[in-house]
């Protein structure tokens, strides 16, 4: 139970998404199951104008699914975990949680099916995600067992003390070895699906900064490693796409080779700072085999090795400050 006292006219949905550091969308979940009182009546309406001095007391629902929907036919390497929290890494063509277009088990049936405890501050569909990866996408991702890990997360979501290095296999190398792009993303006016970049003052545009760069060249790939300074759907993607850059397996944005490879885009550092411990911790996601197997056929092991070393990695990063 959290109690709050609004000290601004604004919307509830924003001020719990301030509050909370949640999405507005995972504040929207809790407000429509009912988890939201205002002046001790139940509110769910997101758009509810709030008033100085008004009472707002959140109470998280009770996780209520305890069966996965769909049977799990797969298992998830298990890189670090305690009693709040563990970081997996995930397979490509897996979705992290359901959706009304997703027909079969997700990384969260996974938990479940699993019998963790996990907080739901994101809601039941969304239990104990503190971030995502897109379907396809690989690699090291964060689960918070309990709402105090997940609160704590999401704070440093926000001023960058969580953060991800992403390696990814592009058909043609970046002109310049280090580039940040700050570029606003909008949802594409051609295809819903994909994001575009545009003008910050476009109705939809969300603000969006990636840094970039490249690791390893061969005649017809390169290795990079990406940085996001902010967390929006299909922000690497996109932004290489604005360079004339795609990832290999990227149809969708762009990838023109006729290939069956997935999206070769995996997550493989990932660092935060302990709720509780306040030790900084390191994670680093093994590459999947198909991503290795490409790798070894351009590159020797010897500068593969040195190219994604955690330190050597971090310091190229550290170099953009």
């Amino acid at each position: 139970m959290q109690n709050f006292l609004s000290d601004e006219n604004v919307r509830l949905d924003i001020f719990l998404a301030q509050k909370l550091k949640q999405s507005r969308s995972q504040v929207a979940s809790l407000i429509e199951n009912g988890g939201v009182c205002v002046n001790g009546e139940i509110q769910k309406k997101n758009s509810l104008k709030l008033k100085i001095a008004d009472e707002i007391q959140i109470k998280i629902p009770l996780q209520t699914q305890t069966n996965p929907k769909y049977e799990i036919h797969f298992e998830l390497d298990i890189l670090y975990e305690d009693e709040d929290l563990l970081v997996l890494n995930k397979i490509p063509q897996l979705p992290v949680h359901g959706a009304s277009s997703v027909k079969q088990a997700t990384l969260v049936d996974w938990l479940v099916s699993k019998n963790y405890t996990l907080s739901n501050l994101g809601g039941e569909i969304r239990a104990g995600l503190v971030h995502r990866l897109d379907k396809n996408t690989s690699g090291a991702i964060i689960i918070a067992k309990n709402n105090f890990t997940h609160q704590k997360l999401s704070e440093q979501l926000q001023d960058k003390t969580l953060g991800r290095i992403y390696l990814a296999l592009i058909d043609l190398p970046l002109k310049e070895d280090k580039i940040i792009i700050n570029k606003a993303l909008a949802r594409c006016v051609y295809n819903p699906i994909k994001k575009s970049v545009v003008d910050e003052g476009i109705r939809g545009a969300k603000s969006a900064k990636s840094a970039f760069v490249n690791l390893l060249n061969s005649k017809d790939c390169a290795l990079i490693a990406a940085k996001l300074f902010t967390g929006r759907t299909h922000q690497i993607r996109a932004h290489l796409a604005s360079l004339n850059r795609h990832i290999l397996g990227d149809i969708l944005y762009g990838y023109k080779a006729k290939t069956d490879l997935r999206m070769m885009l995996h997550s493989y550092v990932l660092y935060f700072i302990h709720p509780k411990t306040k030790e900084k911790i390191f994670v680093k996601a093994p590459l999947m085999n198909d991503f290795e197997t490409i790798l070894l056929k351009k590159f020797s092991i010897g500068e593969i090795d040195e190219k994604i070393a955690i330190e050597f990695l971090l310091s190229l990063f550290d170099s953009f400050a």
